[in-house]
């Protein structure tokens, strides 16, 4: 069976241009891809200031699916994470927290970080996703991964978000030991990030060694501050 995934920072639906909430907007992105799974990053809960339902239930609602949100913090606009939007039902859905370094080692900018995790009901069973947004921080990086690697399965399991470093950085090596890498498939490694004139990748999708990359690609769309990054994948 195959599968394209999707990871998509959307900085809360936010149109880049004019900066203003688009859900129309989005939810026609997304279904452009075709992609079956999207995991979300900078999405709003219920009863935040953008609107009364979650940010992804309003746009699975457009596109007919189904979704989960992941609270990481709680800010004045409302409960902040992760989401996930799919296709296919969701289960086990739960949320992870990713803690935070103390003490905090650097100057730049923390923000409390979490990981979503749930189960697809795919037609051929079972499959596994994890979505997270790492830190800006080394300290909350590693934070991150070591969360995240207690949450990896060897088979049929999805790893996605945005990690905030490069291909190079040693802070994912526990992950490429354990997960295979979608960018090693041609047309994977190119830059998502700024969406306008993308210089760098820091958008990932891994998957577990069973499953096969088929392709991935960074469709060419300016509609967050980062273009969404799709990876086709075969279970």
């Amino acid at each position: 069976m195959q599968i394209s995934v999707m990871s998509f920072n959307v900085q809360h639906f936010s149109e880049f241009h004019s900066k203003k909430i688009d859900y129309p907007l989005f939810a026609e992105a997304i279904r452009s891809t075709g992609a079956d799974v999207v995991g979300l990053n900078e999405t709003y809960a219920e009863g935040s200031v953008f609107r009364k339902k979650a940010q992804a239930e309003t746009v699975a609602q457009a596109l007919g699916w189904h979704w989960y949100f992941a609270e990481a913090i709680r800010l004045r606009q409302g409960g902040y994470g992760n989401s996930i939007i799919s296709k296919y039902p969701l289960t086990n859905a739960r949320t992870v927290p990713i803690p935070d370094p103390k003490p905090r080692r650097y100057k730049g900018y923390y923000e409390t970080r979490c990981v979503l995790r749930c189960t697809a009901q795919t037609e051929e069973g079972p499959l596994e996703f994890a979505v997270t947004h790492f830190g800006l921080n080394p300290d909350e990086q590693k934070n991150a991964v070591d969360t995240v690697s207690g949450l990896i399965l060897p088979e049929r399991f999805v790893l996605m978000g945005d990690f905030n470093v490069r291909p190079g950085n040693p802070a994912l090596s526990p992950i490429r030991d354990r997960l295979a890498d979608t960018a090693d498939a041609p047309g994977g490694n190119r830059p998502t990030f700024p969406a306008d004139a993308p210089d760098r990748k820091i958008d990932y999708i891994f998957v577990s060694k069973d499953v096969r990359v088929l392709s991935a690609d960074v469709p060419e769309l300016v509609v967050s501050d980062h273009r969404p990054y799709l990876a086709r994948i075969e279970i």
